[in-house]
């Protein structure tokens, strides 16, 4: 899901105005359209919106992939568009659409686009939650949730991918930090183990910061009801989680602090 990532990392999600299915897609293709490496005349709407006239490119679940193929050679590009209250796309499981995913398809990169679109339906297929799409509230809501699930599957996506999806995350939490000293910033991995009882274990290298989560009695609730949060001068990030027999859970998770 690399070309996902790429939008997300050049901020190529987007809310779309209306909840007209039309007009996103105008919407989406005028976004593809204005990126550089996209030659000039490329009429993406043209393409997608005569290709949806024969085939409707709902996965279900509230996602759609509509896509365009280009004659030329070039990147696979993508643009995402949110729609809060859902688009009637005409999705053979009548779910709104919340999510739409364009793709612009070269010559050259019609494997890896069909590679891609095979990944996310099986993140849909296995990782989706529904409920928590409709609930989304914001652009960053949304964000979180794309890469989450992209993260969470982890059997389709490489180390590549992942690192990438860390230095996004960073790079929004950095945003959240005082300005001033951002190149003097600590970064560690860390690992917490919840379990059935609430208590925690945290794995890191870093003795400040293990100090600090040993003091800390509530990180399980904060875990599970944030994706990040602060303590003391450690902002926590979670980037995913795996649950285990006996109701554990291993939280994969950075923390960033500034020296």
């Amino acid at each position: 899901m690399d070309t996902l990532l790429d939008a997300l990392q050049e901020g190529r999600l987007i809310e779309l105005p209306d909840n007209d299915k039309k007009h996103a897609l105008q919407f989406l293709s005028h976004i593809i359209e204005a990126i550089p490496s996209v030659p000039n005349n490329t009429d993406v709407a043209g393409l997608v919106l005569k290709r949806e006239e024969s085939f409707n490119t709902s996965l279900g679940k509230g996602f759609a992939v509509p896509h365009a193929r280009v004659p030329f050679e070039g990147d696979l590009l993508c643009a995402v568009g949110w729609s809060p209250i859902g688009i009637d796309y005409g999705a053979t499981d009548n779910i709104p659409v919340h999510i739409v995913i364009m793709y612009l398809v070269p010559s050259n990169q019609r494997n890896n686009y069909l590679k891609e679109i095979s990944n996310i339906a099986k993140a849909l297929m296995e990782l989706h939650d529904e409920n928590k799409l409709k609930s989304l509230t914001d652009l960053n809501s949304v964000r979180n949730y794309l890469l989450d699930m992209i993260s969470t599957a982890k059997d389709f996506v490489g180390p590549e991918a992942r690192a990438r999806m860390i230095q996004l995350e960073v790079r929004e939490s950095i945003a959240k930090l005082p300005v001033q000293g951002l190149e003097d910033l600590i970064i560690e991995p860390i690992q917490i183990i919840i379990d059935s009882n609430g208590n925690h274990l945290a794995l890191t290298q870093n003795k400040e910061l293990l100090d600090v989560l040993d003091k800390t009695s509530n990180i399980s609730e904060l875990l599970s009801n944030n994706g990040s949060f602060q303590i003391s001068n450690w902002r926590i990030l979670n980037r995913s989680y795996t649950n285990y027999l006996g109701g554990r859970i291993v939280y994969d998770c950075i923390a960033i602090k500034l020296k």
